[in-house]
């Protein structure tokens, strides 16, 4: 049987990766893809604890309300990005920063 700590271990890992992502890429898609590695870690935390808890389903509860968040978030991240391109002709934080007005 999978303990909960093999969940957090698992969860630890996947929020590294996201962090990692996010310091290290240079991509607005990248660094969109690393924040949501970084909820799904918690996500899968809520869900871990949730299923431990065994007075009721409120973690599981809670974790389907962070996935409809996170859908919206990244559709609008998504079409803010692409209106940054469709602007800059890039989609580089660094490069948009330079090019202001």
């Amino acid at each position: 049987m999978i303990s909960l700590t093999d969940f957090l271990v698992v969860s630890a890992a996947l929020f590294c990766i996201g962090l990692y992502m996010i310091v290290s890429k240079h991509n607005a898609i990248q660094i969109l893809i690393g924040i949501e590695l970084m909820l799904n870690a918690a996500i899968l935390n809520l869900v871990a604890f949730g299923k431990y808890d065994k007075l009721n389903n409120s973690g599981q509860i809670f974790a389907l309300f962070a996935i409809v968040l996170a859908a919206a978030t990244t559709a609008v991240a998504l079409a803010i990005i692409l209106n940054v391109y469709r602007r800059y002709k890039t989609i580089d934080p660094g490069e948009v920063n330079r090019l202001k007005d």
